[in-house]
This record gives C-alpha cells, sequence and structure tokens, in this order.
C-alpha cells in the first residue's frame, strides 16, 4: 500500500469540490489573548455531518469502480467515520453498513441511519465492531474500508491542510488530533510540500495511545483503549498512517479525560462553538505548550463538534466556574 503524495490531496479536491463546500479559517480575540498566539482554527464542525472525515469519505466512494459501488461498502466506526462513509454512498446510491460497537453515541447512529446507512451493532469496542465488518464483507462480499489504512481518505481529509495554508500560508504550527491518524498524516503530507519550516503536532488521548506509543516504538503497538473521547478511540494504530506519521510529525502529545473536557468548555467560552472531545484534546495541548507557541502563528483543527449532551454535561460539570483550558 503506497502512502498518497500531494498529488492525490489535489486530485481529492476536485472529486470533493462538487459535494463539500470549503470550511472556514477564524481567529478569536479571546482565544488569541489566552494563548498568547495568533491561533487561526479550522471550522471542521461546519461539515455537513459535523466532521472532517467526510472529506476522505467522500473521496474514496467517489474514486471507487463500478464493480464496487455495485456491492456496497462496509466499515466499522465508533461514529464520525460511519457517519461520513454513510454521508458519501448517499451522495452516489452505493449501499453501506456501518458496524459500531454496542452502546455507540446514540446521536450518531441516528445521524448514520438518517443518511439511509444499515446498522450493524457488534461488541463492547471499536476493535469488535471491525471484526464484525470485516466478516459481513467476506460474506457478503462488500467491500471493506478500513478507517486508517485508505490512502483515499488520508488524502481527502489532507484537503483541509490545504485548504488552512491557502487561507493563511504563514502558520507555524498546526496541531490536530489523532485517533487513527488520517488527518494528521494528511496534514503532514499538504505540510512538507507546502511549508517544510511548518511544525505539525499531533494529539492523542493518554488513555488511548496506541498510536502515540507505536510513532515513538517504531512500530505498530496496541493499548488499552479506554478514554471517552469516541474521536481518539482506538486500541491499536494503523500501518498506513503510523508510516506516514513516523517519517513526518514532528511531536506528538497526549491529554488526560480532564484536560479534554477542560478543552470542550474552553472551545464555548473562547470562541462560542461546540466542540467533540478530539477537538477538545486539541485546545487542551495548545493551552499546555503556550509558552512554546507564544508569538507564533498556529493553527487548531477543530475536528468535530459530534458531541454527545451526556459527555457536554460531563465536560461542564468538570470546569467549575467555567474555567478551562485556554484560560
Amino acid at each position: 500500500m503506497q502512502p498518497p503524495t500531494f498529488l492525490d490531496v489535489l486530485d481529492a479536491r476536485k472529486r470533493i469540490a462538487p459535494h463539500l463546500a470549503r470550511t472556514p479559517l477564524h481567529r478569536y480575540p479571546a482565544l488569541d489573548a489566552a494563548l498568547g498566539c495568533e491561533a487561526w482554527v479550522k471550522h471542521e464542525n461546519h461539515q455537513p455531518v459535523g466532521v472532517f472525515k467526510v472529506r476522505g469519505a467522500v473521496n474514496l466512494v467517489a474514486a471507487l469502480g463500478p464493480d464496487e459501488r455495485a456491492r456496497g461498502v462496509v466499515t466499522a466506526s465508533t461514529g464520525n467515520h460511519g457517519q461520513s462513509i454513510a454521508y458519501a454512498a448517499s451522495r452516489f446510491g452505493v449501499r453501506a453498513v456501518i458496524c459500531v460497537p454496542e452502546g455507540a453515541n446514540p446521536g450518531k447512529v441516528a445521524a448514520i441511519r438518517g443518511f439511509g446507512a444499515e446498522i450493524a451493532a457488534r461488541g463492547a469496542k471499536f476493535d469488535d465492531a471491525a471484526e464484525h465488518a470485516r466478516a459481513i464483507a467476506a460474506r457478503d462480499g462488500l467491500r471493506f474500508v478500513h478507517s486508517a489504512n485508505e490512502p483515499h481518505l488520508v488524502a481527502g481529509v489532507g484537503t483541509y491542510a490545504l485548504e488552512m495554508l491557502e487561507d493563511q500560508p504563514a502558520l507555524e504550527t498546526i496541531l490536530v488530533p489523532v485517533g487513527l491518524g488520517s488527518g494528521a498524516a494528511g496534514t503532514c503530507i499538504v505540510a512538507r510540500t507546502l511549508n517544510p519550516a511548518l511544525r505539525v503536532i499531533g494529539v492523542q488521548a493518554a488513555a488511548s495511545p496506541a498510536v502515540h506509543d507505536s510513532w515513538r516504538a517504531g512500530r505498530v503497538e496496541s493499548r488499552p483503549n479506554e478514554t471517552f473521547a469516541e474521536g481518539l478511540a482506538t486500541g491499536r494504530a494503523a500501518e498506513l498512517t503510523l508510516e506516514i506519521l513516523r517519517a513526518q510529525l514532528d511531536d506528538f502529545q497526549l491529554a488526560s479525560e480532564d484536560e479534554i473536557r477542560r478543552g470542550m468548555v474552553g472551545w464555548i467560552e473562547r470562541c462560542h462553538t461546540l466542540a467533540e472531545s478530539a477537538a477538545g484534546a486539541v485546545l487542551a495541548v495548545a493551552d499546555r505548550l503556550r509558552d512554546a507557541l507564544r508569538g507564533r502563528r498556529v493553527g487548531l483543527v477543530l475536528s468535530g463538534g459530534n458531541t454527545s449532551l451526556a459527555h457536554l454535561a460531563e465536560a461542564l460539570a468538570a470546569s467549575p466556574g467555567g474555567d478551562t483550558a485556554a484560560r
């Protein structure tokens, strides 16, 4: 499997353009003041499914051959990837089966169904759902879509980084959340072509550190997957994205569960915007690194806004008085 190139990202933009609008890159005075830097926020929560992953899904489904489209696709997801594949499949009239863990975010499951996809719930964790998806693919002949080991997914999500650097070419650092790493990998590919001096920092949950630990070890590792942050929840790294991150990612940080919750509230307090837990981790780490980032032009990837009311309530409860990361 060959990693995608910058030219693949440019091709992805052409495929995506008829289906997805460009998302805004905004600054907020309160956030600038809190972080002590020029903070540029990429609003992927403005996507039609509320998350950046839809870029990769549309690119992948658009690139399927006639036989694959006729057979349909099956994938596993904790919610956002599944919504994205369901949305893309609906745009092209392709059958989609989304395998989710039992007890998955009910709002995300409802959204997947709303796009016409079929739900297959199995197991307590993402890895259980992924095993079920592979079994369905083998049984029914559907095209299995891995949530990271897919060059079209990585190239597709890389288009948000392309937009960021077109809108603000002077960015010096970009912080991006990492579940399995498609967004961070796409960001690295674009950054290394357009501005090799730009630093890309990945952010993962300390309670689910498989990709972080694999990046440090130089090989695919499995770790306990205990985070509440659905977009960061994985128990094992993926080969394709890990290869790209090992070669191109500048730094990798971990965020605690409490930091992530405070970061979610920080987005509301400083930017009046709803952010899911993965984006909360980004803001939390930016706050922790504010001395190193001071005075710099920093891109913060607000990867999505698909949080549940329960997680939002927990985040608010964890931030008494509304004092948050990015204080």
